[in-house]
């Protein structure tokens, strides 16, 4: 394990730093005609950690204090660097245009009943923030109930988890600035939308659940010390908030006490508001779960799971009788029932047994919609409550339908539908006699039918058969001269199902291929899938992306000097990984919100939770030395040739902390051999992608694919 850590030479970074990093020094070199300034000097400032008697110096450590003057300084000293070589690219103002009339279209939510209104969401199609409308139940007027684009002058306040009260007299909703998890929740009077009750601090990775009209649930940490950004938080509580009362009043329903100390907690109260659900858990990946009978005189805390074996989550109850979806001892998942006298595992009974194919339940209408994975496309089957099979739902086509959900007494239920050329399309359906039809198409200036979406599967290094799905314009030559981006994540048993983009389909119009491999450490085929690529197998994640390069390679797509790679997140973790293990895979590479420092990432905010993929630096020698093996920060070398980078993160990123993207293009500019740019954009007052503002997004992938398409179009 880490056994000290210590300070060597230590520097102190001046105002002379600071006053070098705000003003780059000119042009001194050339990049394919592009002029790029000096980047700025990032001093080195050694810190040395030993784990398991290796010595490890991390030079850039000091970027990691976020309220520092020093990394202020560095930060804008970048982004003036980056930016001067950004504007410079050609097609920009091409591209502008061709990204604002893909997304200056109208778009609509589902409509949703609450008290004596119908609800939805709508955006214009620039609106930085989309707004909730209502329509009084037997009128046709409709009227704003809230635009959070007046919650700030640049739309970089946003709006999350509106929830209304039983009888819609009140709504609660959560409200981010720039970005941050760190949320404020707002209850106000639906008639007169103004505060029913102070602001709740404070409140972070929450959901909000209504009990009644009298109170709602959700989730905080304490007030963290240090940086709100960055400083660790691994111990979450459940509170209820009375309305009418004090925030200071507010009753900790659980976490009190080192027994219930947990990263993750949640807690929802079902449809009847019978039942309060509790769901504890340390790492990304399974929970224990605890009920409490909120109609019982004592409320005892029943113990449904005491393990974090599984991903079990109450989805029903009629009654005593209480309906579960889990994947305990079913991989693939299952839904259970049980009953309140005897709720624990050894007593469910299967009311739709676990197939081959990957489960995730939805209810509506009395009836459950099971919707599986095949090979990542969707397929919807509905149940009623006794586990019957009805009818199986009539898709369009291969894509990805979402939703089906509602309350017990709605008589009418939407989903929507979509893939990577098809933009996202609205559909209603009667529960009871199937009938099903469109609700409101999509009013995307996209041509769908110019372009072919197809799914195809390749071999990886150890034989594993993996599936792809590549999108490009019809007719498109197999001569390997095609500007091709590969995308990628592979992590936390998430699954890239198909769906369609505005910023994709801005790619696509310019001649590109999108590609997006389906790989192992996702959520695809089940937990085996996922499990294969964690811990001390998350290389398979890294061998699959590579063999979905080649692939692309072998049959003509593209070459590898066309190609572009792209991750968020744990994709930006991917794209790191591979460009230090293979620097001539791509030509461009663009890791975004990276997980880039892999003996590190668990000391920032909740990141400790997510060892259950990765597994820690202090977990033992073997694991140590895995990590460290490809950990991208730390596998950047000198005298090689890195391919053109350009790094994306945010200032209010509290999730993957922007240190990570920081210190990785540190060590890029300092090692990179090549001519071609490495660059990092720190967006300001943005966070991990969330809530983003309309305005930013586009900013940001003119940039990217600017950047892109110049960068390949001169190999």
């Amino acid at each position: 394990m880490k056994k000290s850590s210590k300070l060597l030479a230590a520097t102190v970074l001046t105002s002379a730093f600071i006053s070098a990093c705000s003003d780059p020094v000119a042009t001194t070199t050339q990049a394919n005609s592009i002029s790029l300034q000096d980047y700025p000097i990032t001093q080195k400032t050694p810190v040395s950690d030993v784990y398991f008697d290796t010595e490890v110096i991390d030079p850039y450590r000091w970027l990691e204090d976020d309220r520092s003057e020093e990394t202020g300084a560095w930060v804008k000293a970048q982004n003036q660097v980056t930016q001067a070589y950004l504007q410079q690219l050609p097609g920009r103002d091409r591209l502008r245009d061709r990204l604002t009339r893909l997304m200056d279209y109208e778009r609509e939510s589902a409509p949703f009943i609450e008290g004596d209104y119908t609800y939805f969401y709508r955006n214009d199609g620039l609106q930085n923030q989309s707004v909730v409308y209502r329509i009084k139940n037997g009128s046709t007027e409709e009227e704003i109930f809230l635009d959070p684009n007046t919650f700030s002058d640049d739309g970089t306040v946003s709006m999350s988890s509106l929830r209304f009260s039983d009888d819609g007299s009140m709504a609660a909703y959560q409200l981010s600035e720039g970005g941050s998890d760190w949320r404020t929740i707002q209850i106000i009077d639906t008639a007169t939308r103004e505060p029913v009750d102070e602001v709740i601090r404070n409140v972070k990775f929450s959901g909000i659940s209504w009990r009644g009209n009298e109170g709602i649930y959700f989730s905080r940490y304490d007030q963290p010390d240090g940086s709100e950004l960055s400083a660790k938080t691994d111990h979450h509580k459940l509170y209820y908030h009375a309305i009418g009362t004090p925030t200071s009043q507010d009753i900790l329903v659980f976490g009190a006490d080192a027994d219930q100390k947990y990263r993750y907690v949640s807690g929802s109260v079902s449809e009847d508001n019978r039942y309060l659900a509790i769901y504890a858990a340390n790492t990304t990946s399974g929970n224990e779960l605890f009920l409490q009978d909120l109609s019982a005189e004592t409320q005892a805390l029943i113990t449904i799971l005491d393990h974090e074996g599984s991903d079990t989550s109450l989805v029903h109850t009629e009654g005593d009788t209480l309906f579960f979806q889990t994947n305990l001892d079913a991989p693939n998942t299952k839904l259970a029932r049980a009953t309140l006298s005897n709720p624990t595992p050894d007593a469910w009974i299967d009311v739709i047994p676990e197939t081959a194919n990957v489960l995730d339940l939805s209810t509506g209408g009395g009836y459950f919609f099971a919707h599986y994975m095949v090979d990542a496309i969707s397929d919807i089957t509905q149940y009623n409550t006794a586990g019957e099979k009805v009818r199986t739902i009539d898709l369009p086509g291969p894509g990805t339908a979402s939703g089906l959900s509602g309350k017990v007494a709605a008589d009418t239920l939407y989903y929507t539908f979509t893939n990577y050329k098809t933009p996202s399309t609205l559909y209603s359906l009667d529960p009871v006699s199937g009938e099903t039809a469109v609700y409101r198409a999509s009013k995307a200036q996209f041509a769908s039918g110019d372009y072919e979406s197809k799914q195809v599967f390749y071999t990886s290094k150890d034989g594993t058969r993996v599936p792809m799905i590549i999108t490009h314009k019809k007719g498109l030559a197999l001569n390997g001269e095609n500007p091709a981006m590969l995308y990628g994540y592979g992590g936390f048993n998430i699954s890239l199902t198909p769906s369609f983009s505005s910023t994709i389909a801005a790619w696509l119009e310019e001649g590109g291929i999108y590609a997006v491999a389906n790989m192992r450490g996702g959520g695809e085929y089940g937990k085996a899938w996922h499990l294969a690529g964690t811990k001390l197998q998350k290389q398979n994640v890294f061998d699959d992306f590579i063999a979905a390069g080649h692939y692309l390679v072998e049959q003509g797509y593209t070459s590898h000097s066309k190609l572009a790679i792209r991750g968020g997140s744990n994709g930006g973790l991917l794209v790191g990984a591979v460009m230090t293990q293979q620097p001539d895979f791509a030509a461009v590479a663009l890791p975004a919100v990276g997980v880039m420092d892999m003996l590190r990432y668990h000391t920032f905010t909740a990141g400790a939770g997510w060892a259950y993929d990765y597994g820690t630096a202090n977990d033992s020698a073997e694991m140590f030395q895995y990590l460290l093996g490809y950990s991208p920060v730390h596998n950047v070398r000198a005298g090689v040739h890195y391919p053109a980078t350009l790094v994306t993160t945010a200032d209010h990123d509290d999730r993957v902390v922007p240190a990570h993207s920081f210190k990785f293009a540190a060590q890029l500019q300092d090692k990179q051999a090549g001519d071609a740019p490495v660059l990092i954009r720190i967006e300001t007052d943005a966070g991990h992608g969330a809530g983003t503002p309309t305005s930013k997004i586009i900013d940001q992938y003119v940039d990217i694919f600017a950047f892109t398409l110049y960068h390949l179009e001169q190999k």
